[in-house]
């Protein structure tokens, strides 16, 4: 009988250097959350970019997710809060997506409760038939307490009508820079200097080592390429392709602009459809974050910067910033031994807020299939499975909002023409024809983000599903004006957003 292997020939031949080329949101995530893993395997993490290359820094709203990055890499979300000018977000108002004066809510929860197996909007549908004209949002704590802007911690445990999460919206600089410093004091090497040069291996094909101006030379066993649009490693070193979706997603440009804040804190993000696109506001504590995501087919840029400029609530901080992209993604994320986080990896319009998202669920990815220097290409291959996927429901939710809309100028009305990929086409018909959620695998959004956006944007079912009529209307009404009173009542318990963060992570970072 053979020998058995020892548990360090089972070890393999581990990876003992990671190099983390370029900095940003993406890289110093990686670095962060790395050096908190892998703080006892023995791995020298450094980080090099150079300050004279400028950041897009064009996000600064996320999703609950952020909050889970947080716990994994055990940084106190309140102080970070506090560090980046922080705020609370509770989901996203859309306004304009179907008329002038339409507005309604994502929330970061849940809708209702769930009653004899039968989904609570089946319910809500039934007495909307009946002549009740509540809007589903009067069923959602978190979108309640958006609107009159107040903030609660999530009760736990809480019924489905009072489950709720949130998120953050802050400053993508000064998060940066918090933990920049978090990583150097868990190890981590900051090098500052513009990579002159990728080394390849010559038998191998893999990345070797990258060359600076002013730093030297640095090798690595595995290279994370966060080099922003650039690509240097994956798309121009290793030639990685990329997949555009310029077919089903219209926008190709935006632009962004800060500016001071004149009204109530509010926690939620906004997103007001324009003619050629849509335009967010994100406010912070000290100001507000403004931008026009547009197509060039439909505008100019000196138009689309007008009309960004004209719907300032305050006075600009700062001058505009253009910014040109190709929705998609390379073919493969992880090649060889070179892994690409953010920009590098793909682009997906901010409409949602999932580019954070995207980086931490890369990272994690990276963790859960972390090679030995042999890197099987079986892990790799696996990660690229997952992360397509990832990128393709997050694109078909996005669809969805341009789609779905209902507005007369001539992009709102090309995106109405797009023949929708099979997998969304059939969500939209199970749903509309008898309010049946269809689920797929690794979608980043779940029924209750899904509803919203169907319900929202007026996509909804001609039939309720039949069980719920075991009960009568008038049961359901009762029931249903029963949750309204609940959460009243949670409002009522709650505070204002603005005493919140005075009063738990008022801005310390020097702006």
């Amino acid at each position: 009988m053979p020998t058995p292997p020892s548990p360090a020939d089972r070890s393999g031949d581990p990876i003992r250097s990671i190099v983390i080329v370029g900095g940003g949101t993406a890289g110093w995530m990686a670095a962060a959350l790395l050096a908190k893993r892998l703080e006892r395997q023995g791995i020298a993490i450094t980080v090099v970019e150079s300050s004279a290359i400028g950041t897009v820094g064009v996000g600064e709203s996320t999703t609950p997710a952020i909050r889970d990055y947080f716990r994994a890499a055990e940084l106190d979300e309140l102080t970070v809060m506090a560090a980046s000018n922080a705020t609370i977000k509770l989901g996203l108002q859309f306004e304009g997506w179907t008329g002038a004066d339409s507005s309604f809510f994502h929330p970061f929860g849940l809708y209702g409760v769930a009653s004899n197996s039968v989904a609570f909007h089946h319910y809500w549908l039934k007495l909307r038939a009946a002549g009740d004209q509540h809007p589903i949002g009067d069923y959602c704590l978190a979108t309640q307490l958006a609107v009159a802007n107040r903030f609660l911690q999530p009760p736990r445990p809480a019924p489905d009508y009072a489950f709720f999460d949130w998120a953050v919206q802050f400053d993508a600089s000064l998060f940066a820079r918090y933990l920049c410093k978090a990583s150097i004091a868990r190890g981590v090497r900051h090098v500052d200097a513009r990579v002159r040069k990728v080394i390849r291996d010559g038998e191998s094909g893999l990345i070797a080592a990258i060359e600076t101006d002013e730093a030297g030379t640095f090798g690595a066993d595995l290279f994370i390429d966060c080099t922003g649009f650039r690509s240097l490693l994956l798309g121009q070193t290793l030639d990685e392709p990329y997949i555009a979706w310029t077919d089903l997603l219209p926008c190709d440009r935006a632009v962004a602009m800060r500016c001071e804040r004149d009204g109530p804190l509010t926690p939620y993000t906004r997103a007001i459809a324009m003619p050629a696109g849509w335009r967010w506001r994100i406010p912070l504590q000290d100001r507000v974050g403004n931008g026009y995501v547009y197509s060039s087919r439909h505008i100019s840029d000196d138009e689309a910067v007008a009309a960004l400029t004209d719907s300032l609530e305050g006075e600009a901080v700062g001058e505009p910033n253009l910014l040109r992209f190709v929705t998609g993604h390379r073919r493969r994320f992880w090649a060889g031994n070179c892994v690409a986080l953010g920009l590098a990896a793909g682009f997906l319009e901010p409409l949602e807020s999932t580019s954070i998202t995207l980086i931490f669920a890369g990272i994690e990815r990276l963790l859960q299939l972390f090679p030995d220097r042999s890197f099987d290409p079986a892990l790799a291959e696996d990660y690229n499975r997952i992360t397509t996927l990832e990128h393709e429901r997050i694109r078909d939710f996005l669809l969805l909002h341009y789609w779905g809309a209902r507005r007369d100028e001539p992009l709102w009305q090309a995106v109405r023409e797009i023949k929708l990929p099979d997998m969304l086409a059939h969500k939209v018909r199970m749903f509309t024809r008898r309010g049946r959620m269809v689920r797929y695998e690794w979608d980043a959004f779940q029924d209750p983000s899904w509803l919203s956006m169907f319900a929202g944007l007026g996509l909804l079912p001609e039939r309720w599903d039949p069980i719920a009529d075991y009960f009568p209307v008038e049961k359901v009404g009762q029931a249903l004006a029963s949750i309204r009173q609940q959460i009243a009542q949670g409002i009522q318990s709650s505070t204002s957003h603005a005493a919140f963060i005075d009063t738990y992570c008022r801005a310390t970072a020097a702006q």
